[in-house]
């Protein structure tokens, strides 16, 4: 059912509890999540977004006793991946000549999706929108995450800002507001949203926030198209925002492995109590990257000012789990973060010398040329490990 958030604005989304993978199998949601879209109603009415495809009839036949469908006058669409536009055939069917605001690359990805000729209308920042004694203003918010991206500003009830994807999280709840959650998982999942999925934008996204701070906007809600809505001090995110877009890092070293024998294994654990010797305030995290969700040993990279990553030699080479981890790191472009490998091998090495490789591929800066142990490690090569941990957290100091 519709959910009224304001005098003018109704929440009309859906609630997917059962989520746990998303972009097929890129990003883990252990808390499910939410396709949030909003009802405005003032002399025109506008639906801003819609819902994920699975959702798209439940969506239209739950608007329907809400409104009557002809009595929306716009749609406004913040940003056209399938997870917000899906619903727009179903809907549009039922109300085939209904203007769609969106930007020039959000008309060309929705008629890329769908093959439609529908009523497009494209704006650009700065471009208005009349609903009556009210007003919607467009704010272009290119690669947030994608091409055709913006933020949709309502300067009534207070001001209330429909981000999109911007400052969302994968995180289920009916109570809808972030003063209604548990903070500390809600900070979690909003964190490992921006790590997975906006860190690689994350120039233009500090650019953005500075932007919108300047702009000084009253603001009542934030409003994303996933997880909460920003009711109590909606301000703090876009201040996490504008520092974790700035090569944000803490201290925190985390070591990722993955193992055959257990040799790797225990190199990791050794090293890491040679880090914790040598600076015992720095957070360490060791992470078995077959055990571990990927997408959380990501959080934990970003968050790291440095990285030790570990791998048996298999086939010349390194573990295919580490291969994908260090492709997933590449695309998120880290920065601002030192790196080394290490590994255990048996007749012949390898995958030291080639995660090292990767690691500066992936911009991380590799302070030194790794350590590898052969076979099992004993009593002796393991206080080489504890002694490299020393050495290595000494070159962050």
């Amino acid at each position: 059912m519709a959910k009224k958030l304001t005098e003018k604005v109704s929440w009309v989304g859906k609630v997917d509890w059962e989520l746990t993978r998303f972009h097929g199998d890129e990003y883990s949601t252990h808390r499910g999540s939410s396709y949030n879209s909003y009802l405005v109603r003032d002399e025109k009415t506008v639906l801003i977004d819609t819902v994920w495809k699975p959702y798209d009839r439940e969506f239209v036949s739950r608007l329907k006793q809400d409104i009557d469908l002809h009595e929306i006058d716009y749609i406004v669409m913040n940003h056209n991946e399938i997870d917000h536009s899906g619903a727009l055939p179903e809907l549009m069917r039922e109300i085939p000549d209904t203007p769609i605001y969106c930007t020039k690359k959000g008309e060309a990805i929705i008629r890329g999706h769908y093959h439609q000729d529908w009523n497009f209308v494209n704006v650009k920042t700065g471009d208005t929108l009349s609903l009556g004694s009210t007003t919607l203003t467009f704010v272009e918010m290119t690669m947030l995450h994608w091409p055709d991206s913006m933020l949709t500003y309502f300067d009534g009830d207070g001001g209330i800002v429909f981000s999109n994807d911007a400052f969302g999280q994968h995180f289920a709840t009916e109570s809808l507001y972030n003063d209604t959650v548990n903070d500390g998982d809600l900070m979690y999942e909003a964190e490992k949203y921006y790590a997975n999925i906006l860190n690689p934008f994350s120039p233009m996204a500090y650019k953005k926030i500075q932007q919108i701070k300047a702009m000084q906007l009253p603001m009542a809600l934030i409003c994303p198209s996933h997880g909460v809505i920003w009711k109590n001090n909606p301000a703090q995110i876009i201040e996490k925002y504008a520092i974790w877009s700035d090569a944000y890092q803490e201290d925190q070293i985390t070591i990722v492995y993955d193992t055959m024998w257990q040799s790797t294994r225990k190199m990791a654990e050794a090293i890491a109590d040679g880090i914790r010797e040598a600076s015992p305030a720095t957070r360490v995290k060791v992470l078995n990257i077959n055990r571990d969700d990927k997408n959380d040993v990501l959080t934990d990279m970003w968050r790291s000012k440095a990285v030790l990553v570990g791998s048996p030699t298999i086939n010349n080479g390194h573990s295919f789990a580490i291969a994908g981890l260090l492709e997933m790191a590449s695309g998120l472009k880290l920065k601002n973060k030192k790196a080394a490998a290490f590994g255990s091998y048996g007749w012949g090495g390898g995958s030291v010398k080639q995660i090292s490789a990767k690691l500066q591929e992936a911009g991380f800066e590799v302070v030194n040329e790794g350590i590898s142990t052969m076979w099992v490690p004993d009593a002796d090569a393991l206080a080489k490990c504890r002694e490299y941990g020393i050495l290595f957290a000494q070159s962050l100091q």
